[in-house]
């Protein structure tokens, strides 16, 4: 797998000199579904802004398709490469229509009518946002649907890898899992999707690679799978593992420390009641 962003050694120190992020050294490629997971202050978000050039590094290097994110002039073509979704979609949203809240990227990367309509059309399709809408205050939609807004302005960028900050935050059981269906939808479509969440759950049903930061570190970066099977690691990060998981963790005799599903513990206690009844 080709790498699309590559981290080398990132220090980021806040404008006042806090230091927030030490030696990062960080490799997606394209078309994975990471999770940046850790406690509040641990630097998972400030590393998400750094990945989009939002955060320029205070030393080390981003470089996202190639491009550097140091460099001059690069916000139009970092644009349409990644895309960054915010926690709070009224932290984006400032155009007072639906449909020029889509546009404002497009437009701005110098695009012709033709294909600024074109594209406010196909991305507010994927995202679920009704054309009906479209002369609609972003600020009169509800939550979930403010935060398809804010996915759908990203979209008509065409970038390949989107990130997007606590996508379940505030939002019901149900609004949850349409959010994340629909981030599902995109990384098979082909996009590469990086969530910062503290849903271990959600991590558990969609990411395929979890990255726990402590203290402005990386912990460990491996599959979801792998990470969750390291209890006594992930304490260090203050992030528990999906209820299910430590269940199967505490349960004697259960040899799989690694499960994330319902139907996996199930598999686990069919193979260690058949394991009992063969030795006996």
């Amino acid at each position: 797998m080709s790498a699309y962003l590559e981290v080398t050694h990132l220090d980021y120190n806040y404008p006042d000199g806090t230091p927030a992020l030490f030696d990062i050294n960080v490799s997606i490629g394209r078309q994975e579904f990471v999770a940046l997971i850790g406690q509040n202050g641990s630097g998972k978000t400030t590393l998400s802004k750094c990945m989009n050039g939002l955060f320029k590094p205070t030393s080390g290097s981003v470089v996202v398709d190639g491009i550097d994110t140091r460099g001059k002039g690069v916000v139009k073509q970092l644009v349409t490469r990644i895309g960054y979704v915010f926690q709070n979609p009224d932290h984006q949203l400032f155009n007072d229509s639906v449909q020029k809240e889509i546009a404002y990227g497009p437009r701005n990367i110098n695009l012709s009518a033709n294909e600024v309509q074109a594209r406010v059309d196909e991305a507010a399709r994927v995202a679920g946002v009704a054309p009906e809408l479209y002369a609609t205050h972003p600020f009169f939609l509800p939550k979930g649907l403010r935060q398809r807004v804010a996915i759908a302005s990203i979209l008509a960028l065409k970038p390949r890898t989107i990130i997007v900050d606590e996508p379940t935050t505030g939002q019901d059981m149900r609004q949850s899992v349409e959010v994340m269906e629909f981030l599902r939808s995109l990384w098979q479509a082909g996009h590469t999707i990086i969530i910062v969440t503290h849903e271990m759950s959600i991590v558990a049903r969609y990411a395929q690679r979890a990255i726990a930061l402590r203290g402005g570190r990386v912990l460990v970066d491996d599959t979801v799978r792998a990470v969750f099977s390291q209890p006594d690691l992930l304490k260090q990060t203050y992030v528990e593992p999906p209820q299910i998981t430590r269940a199967a963790q505490r349960l004697d005799g259960l040899s799989r420390h690694d499960v994330l599903t319902v139907e996996e513990m199930q598999d686990a206690f069919r193979s260690a009641i058949s394991a009992e009844a063969s030795q006996g």
